[in-house]
């Protein structure tokens, strides 16, 4: 994961693809609270091996936990990381300050603190 500039919001996480990551204010440790329905709409980071830091990042920041179905999710800065559908070209920001699924989303800054 990288940081990428956004023309509203600043510095922000984005995944190598330039991919805009989210947090949920729901999750309250580093433990995801987002299943089902939820993680069709803003599907976790899931990983196969160690987080890599890019540009921007930090690398102390990254973590990762497990998932109720097994697999692995990317934390930074404890938060599980995401992604929302309705973003389809990198650096879209479109799921920045929804509210849905029970809590707010926000763009994740490269301090690992939401953007409000």
């Amino acid at each position: 994961m990288t940081v990428a500039q956004n023309a509203k919001l600043g510095q922000i996480l984005v995944d190598g693809n330039g991919r805009t990551l989210y947090l949920f204010e729901a999750d309250t440790s580093s433990a995801s609270t987002c299943y089902g329905s939820c993680a069709t709409y803003w599907p976790p980071l899931l990983t196969g091996g160690p987080p890599q830091a890019g540009a921007g990042a930090k690398t102390s920041l990254l973590g990762t936990t497990k998932r109720n179905d097994g697999t692995t999710e990317v934390t930074y800065a404890g938060h599980p990381l995401y992604y929302v559908v309705t973003d389809h070209n990198p650096g879209d920001a479109t799921g920045q300050r929804v509210n849905n699924f029970g809590a707010a989303w926000d763009v994740v800054g490269p301090d690992g603190k939401q953007i409000v």
